[in-house]
């Protein structure tokens, strides 16, 4: 009797377990990604493409051995694997009893962690998911592609059974350490050279940012490599996440979309603008289509836009956003210039720092006008107005920049007040209730959550 599919998907999970509980843990970086502590939820890994999601699987099973917890209850398991092509949810099933088939004694007694990678190809894997929560003993974590695997799908398919990890490129700390440049003090206790030589970094990292794959290739002599990666990056982005998935009928107009905010890092972004701006070329699109490219690409974790801090709705629908993208190392790719804004880097690495720390974000527009970058909300609702300038040499800019904070601070008054600047003048003005803090010392001193090793 010939076998069937199932006979095939048995052999090759079967295999895939043995080779996966065999295979050395690789070294790799240690990440300061958020893992939710929730018994019986699923922890849905999610990020964007190249961000590091499958290294930080590998990282839990490195920390989970650290700690004593057996070779053989640490199962990552793959499914972009062509012997796999076609499964089913209900294939799903062979996962597990494959497993136990090797590890009998554990089932029912012994807690498993399941890693498994890629299972967004695997359609209805949600429905598998919530009944082995039921049904093992088990822990789990699902990770793949932002093309099938996004927050808003998974909070919608696992029925509240999933809390999200969501895995960045690099932050400051995190490229650091993946250089072995990471201070193993306090930034006060460093000496001017070491200073000096941190400052380089943070340079280096406004420039290059900080997608794992693009570490080693810095400087002008692979700025070609550099670029071809970041550019391969976004064509899939668009094209397997947002083109294929959606449907998307002009293709054109989401990549003028895409340089659009790209090219543009914390300027402000109207939809209506840039509809009239299409319109006034002879391009026909509707405002509404707009609105979901770029939700298609929010939740790509390609871009991120901050709204007007208010509790209006309608104030923030009218208000235009001002639109940051994931990583610096785009910015040089999209300007005009072909040089990265430092002013608007350290932005960028400054509102990606709130978010990796949980707080939410807005921007503040004051009644007289003035602007200030960041309203960062924290757990404990407490807030912080966040100005960010690179440099505060000049007199009248260090003035706009607190007038801005203090006017703002009348609209929030229970708010921290924060100026995050490149380089701190050698005499800053006492000013009541405002910190003036240098990026690095910010950037590195503040809290991490490094759950993930």
């Amino acid at each position: 009797m010939a076998a069937g599919p199932q006979d095939s998907y048995r052999n090759a999970i079967r295999q895939k377990i043995v080779d996966s509980l065999a295979a050395p843990v690789p070294i790799l970086t240690a990440r300061e990604v958020w893992l939710p502590a929730v018994t019986n939820k699923a922890i849905a890994v999610i990020g964007m493409r190249r961000a590091g999601k499958t290294s930080l699987l590998w990282r839990i099973v490195g920390e989970r051995l650290k700690l004593g917890t057996p070779r053989e209850a640490l199962v990552y398991f793959s499914f972009e694997d062509e012997r796999l092509a076609g499964m089913t949810a209900l294939d799903l099933q062979l996962v597990i009893e494959e497993y136990y088939k090797l590890y009998p004694a554990r089932r029912d007694s012994e807690k498993t962690t399941f890693l498994l990678d890629e299972i967004q190809l695997v359609a209805g894997w949600e429905t598998f998911a919530r009944r082995i929560l039921d049904s093992e003993t088990i822990e789990l974590f699902v990770s793949g592609s932002s093309a099938k695997l996004l927050s808003r799908e998974i909070a919608s398919s696992m029925r509240g059974r999933a809390m999200e990890a969501v895995v960045t490129p690099f932050s400051f700390r995190e490229m650091l350490r993946h250089h072995g440049a990471l201070p193993a003090k306090p930034t006060q206790r460093l000496t001017k050279a070491e200073r000096s030589g941190l400052h380089q970094w943070l340079q280096r990292y406004m420039t290059y940012g900080g997608f794992p794959e693009l570490q080693g290739l810095s400087g002008a002599a692979r700025s070609r490599e550099r670029n071809e990666l970041l550019r391969t990056y976004v064509d899939v982005v668009l094209l397997r996440d947002v083109v294929e998935r959606h449907n998307v009928s002009q293709p054109q107009v989401l990549r003028w979309l895409v340089q659009q905010l790209l090219g543009n890092t914390a300027g402000s972004f109207s939809i209506n603008k840039f509809f009239n701006d299409l319109k006034s070329r002879g391009v026909a699109v509707g405002k509404e289509r707009l609105h979901e490219y770029l939700a298609h690409l929010e939740d790509t974790f390609l871009v991120t836009n901050v709204c007007i801090a208010t509790e209006s709705v309608r104030r923030r629908q009218v208000n235009a956003r001002k639109i940051y993208p994931v990583d610096t190392g785009l910015m040089a790719l999209f300007d005009a210039d072909g040089k990265p804004n430092t002013g608007h880097a350290l932005e960028t690495i400054v509102l990606h720092e709130c978010l990796r720390r949980g707080a939410q974000v807005a921007y503040v527009r004051t009644a007289s006008g003035y602007e200030v970058d960041f309203l960062a909300t924290h757990h404990d609702r407490s807030q912080t107005l966040i100005q960010v300038c690179a440099d505060l040499h000049d007199a009248a800019t260090l003035e706009r920049e607190v007038r801005a904070l203090q006017e703002a601070r009348l609209e929030f008054p229970k708010a921290r007040c924060l100026l995050v600047t490149l380089e701190q003048p050698v005499r800053v003005p006492v000013m009541k209730d405002i910190a003036v803090v240098q990026a690095m010392d910010w950037l590195l001193d503040g809290p991490s959550d490094a759950r993930a090793g």
